[in-house]
């Protein structure tokens, strides 16, 4: 894209698959373009990104790409200190672990600290497990609310899921959380023993992936037929029907 009026290069919000699924016919071939010229990378995991720019570009030069972490212990000192590299007109990525950088993700400090310093922000297409999930569900896709992580502690995370459940019945917006994979079955038992039968919960699994799958039930319906989720990625969708 070229510099900036500050001097800078654009900073590439770098989507990437959700799953092991996929090759870069997934992709739009701008983002695949933009991967094999870049090389210049803020990422959470190096390991995760070398494996992505592959799936990318096959043929990259792995060694002659610079990568930096920058992670949820990663400070606005540390997102200044790495925008400077972009200084000449240098272009930079940020490439997450899964979907879309700065959803759900410690890019969005980074992404800030670039809007600070007058740098060019781009993002590109690609997925992302929340948006595909709510589109899928059924709900109010005209209001909604993320709650990221709800609490470890089980009595916090019991009064959390009662309070997004209130939301959704005072707003009729729907309300998006997510868990780590090995925690979904303990989740998902508080979510059913806490909300009330007729509340609709949406588990969106897997998505793109061979055997992902969006289902929209009552609670009451889920309680007869409860899913094990496993360590597979999720999505929760707490909603009521339209109004």
């Amino acid at each position: 894209m070229g510099s900036n009026a500050e001097g800078y290069g654009a900073l590439y919000l770098m989507p990437v698959w959700l799953g092991e699924n996929g090759g870069t016919e997934e992709l739009p071939p701008e983002n695949i373009m933009i991967a094999a010229r870049v090389d210049l990378w803020f990422c959470e995991n190096e390991k995760t990104a070398r494996r992505m720019l592959r799936r990318m570009v096959p043929e990259i030069d792995l060694p002659k790409q610079e990568m930096h972490r920058f992670d949820k212990d990663s400070s606005m000192h540390d997102a200044n200190a790495l925008l400077e590299l972009m200084k000449n007109g240098r272009d930079a990525a940020i490439i997450s672990e899964a979907g879309m950088p700065g959803i759900a993700d410690p890019g969005a400090r980074l992404v800030l600290a670039a809007h600070a310093s007058g740098i060019t922000v781009v993002p590109l297409i690609g997925p992302s497990s929340l948006f595909l999930s709510l589109a899928a569900s059924g709900l109010n896709g005209q209001q909604f609310t993320f709650h990221g992580y709800l609490p470890v502690k089980p009595n916090e995370r019991k009064v959390a899921i009662k309070r997004i459940e209130e939301d959704a019945l005072r707003s009729g917006g729907a309300q998006l959380f997510m868990e780590t994979p090995y925690r979904n079955d303990v989740l998902l038992a508080d979510v059913l023993e806490q909300c009330a039968a007729h509340t609709i919960l949406t588990i969106a699994v897997d998505l793109t992936q061979p055997h992902g799958s969006v289902r929209s039930l009552e609670v009451g319906q889920w309680r007869k037929a409860r899913p094990e989720l496993g360590k597979r990625p999720a999505i929760f969708i707490i909603g009521v029907r339209a109004r």
